[in-house]
């Protein structure tokens, strides 16, 4: 049951790797997909699940702000197509 978790949250997760257009939508998403995996590593390693989101949440957001739009294209959504 345990592992049957974790997988899900880590496939919800991956699903926000797509956002960020401007610094702050990225630290967002970042921290989203880093506090995700984060709680999936710190249940596996024996931190605790709220110690490994809030350590994943921070290193995504930061990642995820200094990361410039120059160096990371997502390109347009598409939507509607």
């Amino acid at each position: 049951m345990r592992k049957t978790t974790s997988a899900l949250l880590f496939a919800a997760c991956l699903g926000l790797a797509g956002c960020g257009y401007n610094p702050g939508t990225r630290a967002l998403s970042g921290g989203a997909i880093g506090a995700g995996a984060g709680a999936i590593l710190g249940a596996v390693t024996g931190i605790g699940p709220g110690a490994g989101a809030a350590i994943g949440g921070g290193v995504g957001a930061v990642a995820g702000a200094a990361i410039s739009s120059n160096t990371l294209n997502l390109g347009k959504p598409l939507v509607g197509e």
